[in-house]
């Protein structure tokens, strides 16, 4: 009996041993999740721990690498690279944070991580690219799970290369003692394909006003569902402080279910889906946002800063993998009726306790004094702050007015951010270049011998490199794609053309050579192109003969198509006269489209071309020529020339991309536009504008970049002013409001403080001088009582030696510019002569080279002058 009991034990001990070998991948991990909780208040130093488990499965350690946060309300980044090239997918997070200091976490996506310091204050951004929310950690809220076989697909061709960790930190009493924080998530990752992927679908409002004192404003969001069935499993809800509860649904047959309904003054974590949702295709998503106005005295607008307001519901879903789309936005309200049976539920605010709405916020307190430049910041998520008082001039040291160009046509920054221009070399449009069926009447004279597409250093306008010699007609618009290929439209061909940034021929063309028609595969004079950064449809304005927006795959077949011309009355949504200029949105899944002839800018959804909204103002005149978008909210456009009897000049406006509001309008100093026709904006907010009769192109630049340079000499601090024009740049200013008034004040105190500091500037720098003169002067004095005319020759010799080195090279004079150009790290250039070249050129009237702007759309018939 005792001989089979030692059996037993044996075989016992032996099928653990077996069973432990056996273990999944999971169990290990989460054994090395709790191995790695001791180590949460230690820092792991520059290294990023990779633990590997199994043939296929992977730990990834992402921590603030050892943080001392020095005030309240800070948050900080750090990015880390995904460390495999080929794809996997993210399975599950074990969160690293102490609720004593740690007020949220936010974990996202993305291909380009806005620094490459260890880690860096948020307020610099969070990615260069698109990023998508992977996950949030709130505290008092609860952990964001993965459902089994579902995973978030990163690395490979489409996915994420770099994981990018965002902590609040709140309260910081707890650093008192100066320890370093690692707080973090680790993330298991595996090479296995998952059955489902997950996404993030972001429902937005971005044109809400919320009233002063208005005790409830809705905020309705909702689209059509187009895609292969998702199912929901978590949501996130955020606002700014006026909001007090956010609701989204999925309605199916009139029927409103629930997804999830909370109040945005909570910790805003992502919250499981308490009854699984399923949406399927033309299913309606719809989600509305409550506010109330108490308290304001002006309206509120959607926006980033602590005084604006956000309407978001997030979804996290998942899907099939062979149908997965990893991010979708919606940011209209595609059926407002609906809204009428709405579930009471989502109009009544949600109860918050005091300490939990003092957690959720962090202490931001909002500013009371709304008189102050800045306000306090909103700084979470992808919030982007845009500055009212902004405002850009000519950058008068960019030489590129001096470039030998034909037509400019199309204008363009490639991954690198150099400048990208597109010209028409010898050739012109003019009233002989087509007949009344829009057939190209030149063709005896071939394509353009020159190279047509210029790449030039941004900073200095030198050729990089150039391409495009017999290729094209009549060019007209560029656009670039992520990959650094260049799409181009000749209006004389009716085609588009793909071509790589070095290559001779072209990868991909649309359209039939010198054939105009209106059907899927013809255009007619195409204007613009704009391919989406990341399913990479392609999107073309079709153009001064057709009135259409047509999208085609990245293949170029075929998708669809939207537009028609303008009736002869107010011109409808989505109706075109001459749709000639295209702005991708990727963070809002737009298109916006310079309507030309109708002067005003039209946006549309991507996936579906339905109307979003117009932007239109009276300052922008009959013609609107090309519109730009910069991330971070900023909208750039051109207008044209006014008809006779009209009053509005052209000029460059910069809008508030939410609001549609101007905030800024620009012109040049050096030259003027003539007819300004394409314009693009880099992420720093430089600004280039291409003019096809004035054959050049001029650079835009914040003032904020221009106006000052600190220079330090013998301990005094001396501020470097840059030489201005002083003329009217505004004769006629947009719709008058009291931000403007503003700015001109500022800009006026500032011009005011300038001349101060010039004349100090001045005065310092000439006492030294005098004194010295006033010595040479008695020496020669001395020297001529004592020694006669001997003594008068060797004092020509001394002082001419003297101020010979304070004259420099150049003699004649004190050269102010030499003097601190000896001291090392200083910039003459606040003492070089401001270069007025061109300023008082007249346009040239025997030019003849009238372009396709003046032939192609006639003006409607003149209105009988009431005098």
């Amino acid at each position: 009996m005792a001989g089979l009991v030692n059996n037993l034990l044996i075989l016992i001990l032996v099928l653990q041993n077996i069973c432990s070998g056996f273990r999944s991948s999971l169990s290990v991990f989460k054994r090395y999740k709790d191995a790695t909780r001791s180590l949460s208040s230690e820092c792991f130093g520059s290294t990023r721990p990779v633990i590997s488990f199994g043939l296929s499965d992977f730990a990834l350690d992402i921590r603030m690498p050892g943080v001392t946060p020095k005030q309240s309300d800070t948050y900080l980044c750090m990015s880390v690279p995904l460390p495999v090239d080929d794809e996997a997918y993210v399975v599950d997070f074990k969160p690293h944070a102490s609720m004593d200091t740690v007020h949220h976490m936010l974990l996202f996506g993305c291909n380009e991580p806005s620094s490459n310091e260890n880690y860096w204050d948020c307020d610099e951004g969070i990615c260069k690219d698109k990023s998508n929310i992977l996950y949030a950690w709130a505290r008092n809220a609860p952990p964001t799970r993965l459902p089994k076989g579902v995973g978030f697909r990163v690395g490979g061709e489409t996915g994420s290369k770099f994981f990018v960790l965002q902590v609040h930190y709140g309260d910081i009493s707890a650093f008192r003692d100066k320890h370093k924080d690692c707080s973090g998530v680790t993330l298991h990752l595996t090479h296995q394909k998952q059955p489902l992927i997950a996404g993030m679908y972001l429902m937005m409002s971005v044109n809400t006003v919320i009233p002063p004192g208005e005790k409830v404003v809705d905020a309705d969001i909702a689209c059509h569902y187009k895609r292969f069935p998702m199912h929901l499993f978590a949501y996130r809800v955020h606002t700014h402080r006026l909001g007090k509860v956010v609701s989204g649904y999925r309605v199916r047959n009139g029927q409103w279910t629930l997804i999830g309904r909370q109040s945005p003054q909570v910790p805003q974590a992502f919250y499981p889906v308490e009854h699984p949702v399923d949406v399927s295709y033309d299913d309606i998503l719809a989600a509305r946002c409550v506010f109330s106005g108490e308290g304001r005295t002006t309206e509120t607008h959607i926006g980033g800063t602590a005084n604006d307001e956000m309407c978001n519901f997030y979804i996290m879903y998942y899907m099939e993998a062979k149908h997965a789309v990893s991010y979708t936005t919606c940011t209209q309200n595609a059926n407002p009726e609906m809204f009428r049976n709405i579930p009471q539920e989502a109009n009544i605010p949600i109860p918050v306790k005091p300490d939990m709405l003092k957690m959720a916020h962090g202490h931001h307190e909002e500013t009371k004094d709304t008189d102050k430049s800045s306000l306090q910041l909103s700084k979470g998520e992808e919030e982007e702050i845009l500055d009212q008082n902004f405002h850009i001039e000519e950058a008068m040291e960019w030489p590129g007015l001096d470039l030998k160009l034909g037509q400019v046509s199309g204008l363009a920054l490639d991954p690198e951010n150099n400048l990208v221009v597109f010209h028409r070399g010898d050739h012109v449009w003019d009233e002989n270049s087509f007949d009344s069926k829009f057939v190209y009447q030149q063709r005896g004279l071939g394509p353009i011998e020159q190279n047509t597409i210029l790449v030039l250093n941004p900073s200095n306008a030198k050729l990089l490199r150039s391409t495009g010699k017999n290729l094209f007609y009549l060019p007209h618009g560029l656009s670039i794609d992520k990959d650094g290929n260049y799409w181009v439209t000749d209006v004389a061909l009716h085609q588009v053309f793909k071509l790589g940034a070095d290559a001779k021929e072209p990868l991909l063309i649309l359209g039939v050579a010198l054939q105009p028609g209106s059907d899927n595969s013809h255009f007619c004079q195409p204007t613009d192109v704009a391919v989406d950064p990341v399913t990479g449809s392609v999107y073309i304005s079709d153009g001064y003969c057709n009135s259409r927006i047509i999208q085609f795959s990245p293949n170029g077949l075929y998708v669809m198509q939207w537009g028609e011309e303008s009736s002869s009355g107010k011109a409808g949504p989505g109706q075109f006269r001459i749709p000639h200029s295209l702005a991708l949105i990727p963070e809002l899944s737009q298109l916006c489209v310079a309507d030309r002839e109708n002067g005003r800018i039209q946006c549309f959804r991507l996936e579906t071309g339905e109307f979003v909204r117009e932007i239109k103002h009276r300052s922008f005149g009959r013609e609107l020529f090309a519109v730009s978008y910069a991330p971070g909210g900023l909208l750039f456009a051109v207008n044209g020339m006014p008809y006779p009897g009209e009053s509005e000049p052209v000029q460059g406006f910069v809008m508030n991309f939410s609001t549609g509001e101007i905030i800024d309008t620009f012109i040049p100093l050096r030259k003027s536009f003539e007819m300004p026709h394409d314009i693009v904006a880099s992420e720093d907010k430089t600004v280039f504008v291409g003019d096809v009769h004035a054959r050049t192109v001029w650079k835009f630049a914040s003032t904020e970049k221009m106006e000052h340079r600190s220079v330090k000499k013998a301990g005094i601090e001396v501020q470097e002013i840059k030489e201005t024009v002083v003329e009217a740049r505004l004769k006629n200013n947009p719709e008058p409001t009291d931000p403007l008034k503003k700015q001109e004040k500022h800009h006026l105190v500032r011009q005011a403080s300038t001349g101060v500091s010039f004349v100090l500037i001045t005065t310092l720098l000439i006492i030294p001088v005098v004194v010295l003169l006033a010595i040479l002067v008695f020496i020669r004095w001395r020297k001529t009582a004592v020694y006669g005319a001997d003594g008068e020759h060797k004092l020509d010799s001394n002082s001419g030696r003297i101020l010979g080195r304070l004259r420099g090279k150049g003699g004649g004079g004190l050269n102010l510019g030499n003097f601190f150009a000896s001291h090392k790290g200083y910039s003459r250039k606040g003492f070089d002569r401001l270069s007025t070249e061109g300023s008082d050129q007249e346009k040239d009237e025997d030019d003849g080279t009238d372009s396709e702007e003046e032939y192609s759309a006639p003006p409607p018939p003149q209105a009988l002058s009431s005098s």
